[in-house]
């Protein structure tokens, strides 16, 4: 059986997270292979050195990410040995090796899930227009500019899977919906947060249910591209999984479901208020 979350409701694959003097958080490669139900290492190896390649197909340096180190293990009555073959993981690592493991585990499953929301949690609050951010009509402009892009790279990509009418991507998009909002479709989503039929949904959404809605689109997009995925149907279960997994999270982390997120002033009047003010002409 697949493990969770343990009993104070901390997620499986933070319990065996570790720090090191400097702050910088890493994970033992041994641990996660234990973790994702693999019996032995020797099994595990192969999907470290998949996760590598995949590391530099996406221009990143090995060395960053994958760290070897003398590992002491545990060998029974409190005894320990050194072992050569230890590595030390970044959380970009675990992402990348999760993504290679063996999808039929649903332990696997989770992690995914996990470690591409935390990765991509990670990745927005390191970018640089980010940090600058201070308010949380910024960071709402901010996330809103990035899911509007990404929805149109989320389009391109279910397109490709089959999704071609308008309508057929009104019922995929109610899919991604479903699955983050608890079984609310786009017409549900409306009505619990008091919204006119005129009012877009993702304009009257505050930075946290964005961010949500970002990771939605960012890893069915992926998920779509990854597994080349074909047919509305299965185009749509994708979207609806995807969307449930990102709510799973949201649980476990102690988060505010998002339909219990309040709507937000238009983001339109933000963009008005947040203008830059034009001098006054001199005479």
């Amino acid at each position: 059986m697949a493990k969770e979350i343990s009993k104070n409701n901390i997620p499986v694959f933070e319990q065996i997270k570790q720090v090191d003097k400097n702050g910088n958080e890493w994970w033992s490669a041994r641990q996660l292979g234990k973790i994702l139900e693999y019996s032995e290492y020797r099994h595990f190896k192969p999907v470290i050195d998949k996760a590598k390649e995949a590391c530099i197909n996406s221009n990143q340096r090995v060395e960053n990410h994958f760290e070897d180190f003398l590992e002491m293990v545990d060998i029974g009555s409190g005894a320990k040995r050194p072992m050569e073959d230890g590595v030390k993981l970044s959380r970009y690592a675990c992402y990348l090796i999760v993504q290679n493991a063996d999808p039929g585990k649903e332990v696997v499953a989770q992690g995914q899930t996990y470690f591409a929301v935390q990765t991509r949690l990670q990745e927005v609050q390191q970018m640089q227009a980010y940090q600058q951010l201070n308010t949380e009509e910024e960071k709402r402009l901010f996330l809103r500019k990035e899911l509007y892009e990404h929805n149109k790279q989320l389009a391109v990509a279910a397109k490709n899977a089959g999704v071609i009418e308008p309508l057929d991507y009104a019922v995929f998009q109610n899919h991604g919906y479903m699955g983050l909002y608890g079984g609310l479709d786009a017409k549900g989503i409306h009505k619990k947060k008091g919204l006119q039929k005129s009012q877009q949904i993702l304009d009257h959404m505050g930075s946290t249910e964005l961010a949500a809605n970002l990771f939605r689109a960012t890893q069915t997009e992926e998920k779509l591209k990854r597994e080349n995925i074909k047919g509305k149907q299965k185009a749509n279960q994708t979207h609806y999984e995807v969307g449930k997994k990102v709510r799973k999270t949201i649980e476990e982390i102690g988060g505010t479901m998002p339909e219990n997120l309040p709507a937000e002033e238009s983001i339109k009047k933000v963009e008005k208020k947040n203008e830059p003010k034009k001098l006054p002409k001199e005479k």
